[in-house]
């Protein structure tokens, strides 16, 4: 696992020219784009991601589509937005093609977005078990039938974000690129492994080349094990993909967006914050969570965030379990000035890496 600290500044390979990236009439400012993570991808932190810089869309956490429907809280709390929260892309799963038409029609009339995108990648045993996700990469014709409905229930361009496959047995996702481009979709990210991989192993380059040759004209984006500039630029070559989706690299390296852009334009790029500049970021996204849910329901929802937060800027597991227990603004803030007390002194330098979730079909 590669560190995520100062960089030296490189040329861009003179092999890359960059161009625009578009998802049907929707014109994105840049090819660098905020993958859909499941209990991170909120609007706090998609707010706080774009005053950074570089991002050209964000997606939503995945939204059940028959939550949504019923409109349950937890559904219309992960399409929440604001103004400056745009363009967006909200992400609905399921797997029945009138839930997620009718979800699709929900979002374009009642919501604000700029495009929807089908959940075709999650390995996890709560969506792919229930025929969702991943697991609508065994079944060809239901898929195809499913994106259908969907670009055919709204105006707003739709895309798909899949994975290679089932498995290394059933490496689908070329055929699934050409039917879903015949049937109207607007774009594909393909996530570089298979299902049955979920997180472990690398990220299969070729493979995500060879979605990249099966389509006619619609943009692929290329996904996984994008934790530096380094990485993006290799994916950028290898694949030949219109652009870069970013999930666990941008949590650990919010900045990644806005050096990608400078790579583009200039061939150097800026080294990332530091820990204080973090913590301050860190901060940040607790006062938009704060803003969206009030202080009591703030510090508790950020439990999660900020010990992957913490984990990754190597605060000793003490220091981490002390948010476990807080649950007042004042509690929170005391925790805090202990880790800039302990950590002040610490070489920012190599300080922070990307957590992995543990095993091939893990629990986020």
């Amino acid at each position: 696992m590669s560190v995520l600290g100062h960089q030296q500044p490189a040329a861009a390979d003179s092999r890359f020219v960059p161009r625009p990236l578009s998802y049907g009439p929707l014109q994105l400012a840049t090819r660098y784009l905020l993958s859909p993570l499941a209990g991170f991808t909120n609007l706090p932190f998609r707010r706080m991601i774009r005053r950074q810089g570089g991002v050209g869309l964000c997606t939503t956490d995945l939204v059940n589509a028959r939550s949504l429907l019923a409109m349950r809280h937890k559904a219309l709390e992960l399409v929440q937005t604001c103004p400056e929260d745009t363009p967006l892309s909200v992400q609905v799963f399921g797997s029945e093609p009138r839930y997620l038409a009718d979800a699709a029609r929900l979002l374009e009339t009642d919501f604000q977005l700029d495009s929807i995108d089908i959940n075709m990648g999650c390995p996890v045993p709560k969506v792919a078990g229930h025929g969702a996700g991943a697991a609508l990469m065994k079944e060809s014709d239901s898929a195809v039938e499913l994106v259908r409905s969907v670009v055919d229930a709204v105006a707003l361009p739709v895309t798909v974000k899949m994975r290679l496959g089932w498995d290394d047995k059933s490496l689908t996702a070329p055929s699934f690129a050409r039917a879903f481009e015949e049937a109207g979709v607007a774009g594909i990210a393909i996530h570089g492994r298979t299902r049955e991989q979920g997180f472990g192993g690398r990220v299969d380059l070729e493979g995500i080349r060879q979605v990249v040759e099966a389509v006619d004209s619609i943009p692929v984006i290329g996904n996984g094990d994008i934790l530096s500039v380094e990485d993006a630029i290799r994916m950028l070559e290898v694949t030949g993909c219109d652009g870069i989706s970013i999930g666990r690299g941008a949590l650990a390296n919010p900045w990644i967006f806005r050096q990608l852009l400078q790579w583009e334009q200039t061939g150097n790029w800026d080294p990332p914050g530091g820990f204080d500049q973090r913590m301050e970021l860190l901060l940040e996204q607790l006062d938009y969570l704060v803003q969206q849910k009030g202080e009591a329901k703030a510090i508790i929802g950020f439990r999660k965030m900020i010990h992957w937060y913490l984990k990754s800027m190597r605060v000793r597991p003490a220091l981490r379990h002390r948010f476990q227990q807080v649950t007042t603004r004042r509690e929170f803030d005391l925790a805090i000035e202990r880790v800039r007390t302990e950590h002040h002194q610490r070489d920012d330098a190599a300080q922070f890496r990307v957590p992995v979730p543990a095993g091939p079909n893990a629990h986020w």
